[in-house]
């Protein structure tokens, strides 16, 4: 690779005049166009391209923001990301994947290791181990800013932005309910998992406000720390071995809703016809499932660009004048998607 002071040689201009011109510097406001087209050629021509490593120890900045996600393979992470990588694309800033495996343990490591490396910014996809939001807090209070993706954050310091998991849930009973469905079976996701709350309470607020009478024998919760379609499998076989009888199903999420069809089907019920399932969260494949799977659908690439847009913003400041903005929050509204994995009783 060439050096600065290899280009100065061959053009003629010093690394100085070369650098205010690579680098837009105000400084080089005075250098005529005719000069700064000459060494934007020559440096395209021989291949020269600023050291961004020396330019942060200079200016004490990395221009690269850390994007933790809880697992890389999950595809609601995936749409997430596609999100994230939209937004900061246009900028000046650099992503940073780290993936934590759903590892309180690599959690806590990359998080100091984040301090150490002059990190901009972090954008945490929320994990299904709660996200420790005390050392989150740590980067927040280094005045870095932190949002959080997937889940509501009470840290004063820390940025949100999340889907209504409350009403989510809600709209996809109710769709069960006026179907006529009233022996309902329901698989609950982890309880250390802050969505599972959410959505139960939703669960319940509707129940009440219907007098709809959940069994208790008909709810099981997941066993894993992470939903996934093993987990749903296993979760659905252990429904039908307690003998009770169901005429739809509501999962957690759609991982969780495409073990528990697998299930159902194992077993020689048909579904919709024998029972209905419904998901959350709407992944790519569910459109595409057999059947297709009615679930409550929000634009997981929406929460990505959204939390991306906030970070870029918080390092704006207001009014644009390079001061902290205060965490924002913002919340997405579900809307339920009807599919083939449900039908009236």
């Amino acid at each position: 690779m060439i050096t600065i002071r290899e280009l100065a040689k061959v053009s003629g201009f010093s690394p100085t005049t070369i650098s205010l011109v690579l680098n837009s510097s105000p400084a080089g406001q005075h250098i005529p166009e005719k000069t700064k087209q000459r060494i934007r050629e020559l440096a395209h021509k021989l291949g020269y391209h600023p050291n961004q490593f020396a330019r942060s120890l200079r200016s004490s900045r990395s221009q690269a923001v850390a994007v933790m996600v809880p697992d890389i393979s999950d595809p609601y992470c995936a749409q997430v990301l596609l999100g994230i990588n939209k937004s900061l694309y246009p900028s000046t800033y650099l992503p940073v994947l780290i993936d934590i495996q759903n590892s309180r343990a690599r959690f806590r490591k990359y998080v100091a290791t984040l301090l150490e490396r002059r990190i901009e910014g972090v954008i945490a996809v929320a994990n299904s181990l709660q996200l420790q939001t005390e050392m989150l807090g740590t980067l927040a209070r280094s005045g870095i800013p932190v949002i959080v993706i997937g889940r509501e954050s009470s840290h004063r310091g820390i940025s949100s932005v999340y889907v209504d998991n409350k009403r989510g849930a809600s709209i996809a009973l109710e769709h069960l309910y006026v179907n006529g469905h009233r022996r309902i079976a329901f698989i609950r996701g982890p309880k250390r998992v802050v969505d599972s709350g959410r959505r139960w309470q939703g669960i319940r607020e509707f129940a009440k406000r219907t007098r709809f009478d959940v069994d208790p024998k008909l709810i099981i919760e997941l066993k894993d720390a992470a939903s996934s379609s093993e987990a749903g499998f296993e979760a659905m076989n252990e429904l039908l071995h307690r003998g009770r009888r169901f005429s739809a199903v509501m999962a957690f999420d759609d991982m969780t809703a495409f073990g528990a069809i697998r299930a159902l089907t194992q077993a020689g019920m048909k579904v919709p016809e024998q029972c209905s399932v419904v998901g959350f969260d709407d992944v790519p494949a569910a459109a595409y499932y057999n059947p297709p799977l009615t679930t409550v659908s929000h634009s997981m690439e929406d929460l990505g660009q959204i939390g991306a847009s906030v970070f870029l913003q918080s390092t704006l400041g207001p009014q644009g004048n390079g001061k902290r903005a205060q965490a924002a929050h913002r919340k997405l509204e579900p809307v339920l998607v009807v599919r083939a994995s449900t039908t009236a009783v």
